[in-house]
C-alpha cells in the first residue's frame, strides 16, 4: 500500500499520486454466503411478506425513526415502497437471511456510488430485531464490506446517519469506521432537520479489520450460550498491538 505522503509542487502541495487508478465497477446484484447468514438480491416479490412480519417485532416502529422511510401501517404498503426501491441499482439494496433458520431479517443497501471514485456508501440499514446486535447482523456488514473492498475493488467505503441516531454512531465504530464529523442542516427529513455524521473506512485499513472480523466470527469467540468472549473492538485492539513493531 502507498504511503499517505502528499506530492509537492513550487505552487502547493498534492495528494499522493494514484498513477493505476482506472476507477471501480458499479455494484450489481449478487448473493454472498456466509457462515451465519447469505446476502441475497432483494424482491419485492419473494421477499415482503416475509420481511413485514420480521419488522413486525419491533412493536412501536421506533426502529424507523432515523430512517427516512417507514415504519408501514400494512404488506400492502410495505410492498409498494419495495416494488420502487427495486427498481433502482443506486440503491442496491440486499436481503440478510438467517442460513439456519431461512427467515428474511432484514436489508441494506450500497449507495451513494461514485466508481470512477472508488466510494460508496452503506444505507438504509433495517434491520428486524432478531438481527440486531448479532452474530448475523455482524457477519452480514463483514460479507458486504469484503465484496466493496476485495472483488469491487473500492477505495472507500462510508456510513452516514442522523447525529442524534446514538445507535447507528455506535454500530459505526463497532463495525470499525473512523468519525469523520458532522454536516450540519445536511437533511430534511420526515419534516425534521438532519445533522449528518459521517464514518469511514479506507482500502488500507481493511485488512486489519478483515482479521478482526474473522477472529470475533471464529465459534471459539462465543461461549455454550452464544455470549462472545471477546469484544469485535477488543480484537481489532490486540491485532494492532501484535502487528506494531
Amino acid at each position: 500500500m502507498k504511503p499517505e505522503t502528499p506530492s509537492t509542487t513550487a505552487q502547493a502541495p498534492l495528494g499522493y499520486p494514484v498513477p493505476d487508478w482506472q476507477g471501480c465497477p458499479a455494484p450489481t446484484p449478487v448473493t454472498l454466503a456466509g457462515r451465519y447468514c447469505r446476502l441475497e438480491p432483494l424482491s419485492a416479490v419473494e421477499h415482503a411478506e416475509a420481511l413485514f412480519a420480521a419488522y413486525a417485532e419491533d412493536v412501536d416502529g421506533s426502529d424507523w425513526t432515523y430512517l427516512p422511510v417507514g415504519p408501514f401501517a400494512s404488506l400492502a404498503a410495505y410492498r409498494t415502497y419495495l416494488l420502487a426501491t427495486t427498481a433502482t441499482t443506486d440503491p442496491l439494496h440486499f436481503l440478510v437471511r438467517d442460513r439456519v433458520s431461512g427467515r428474511a431479517l432484514g436489508t441494506f443497501a450500497l449507495m451513494r456510488q461514485q466508481p470512477a471514485h472508488g466510494v460508496l456508501e452503506v444505507g438504509y440499514i433495517a434491520f428486524a430485531p432478531a438481527l440486531q446486535r448479532s452474530r448475523l447482523g455482524t457477519e452480514a456488514h463483514f460479507l458486504l464490506m469484503a465484496h466493496v473492498f476485495e472483488t469491487l475493488g473500492y477505495r472507500r467505503y462510508e456510513w452516514k446517519c442522523d447525529s442524534l441516531n446514538a445507535r447507528s454512531r455506535q454500530a459505526a465504530l463497532r463495525l470499525g469506521f473512523t468519525d469523520e464529523g458532522c454536516f450540519r442542516q445536511a437533511m430534511v427529513y420526515k419534516g425534521r432537520n438532519r445533522d449528518t455524521a459521517w464514518f469511514s473506512i479506507i482500502d488500507r485499513e481493511w485488512p486489519a479489520l478483515r482479521a478482526a472480523f474473522l477472529a470475533w466470527l471464529d465459534d471459539g469467540n462465543f461461549d455454550a450460550r452464544g455470549q462472545q468472549r471477546q469484544r469485535l473492538e477488543t480484537l481489532r485492539t490486540q491485532l494492532a498491538q501484535e502487528d506494531s513493531p
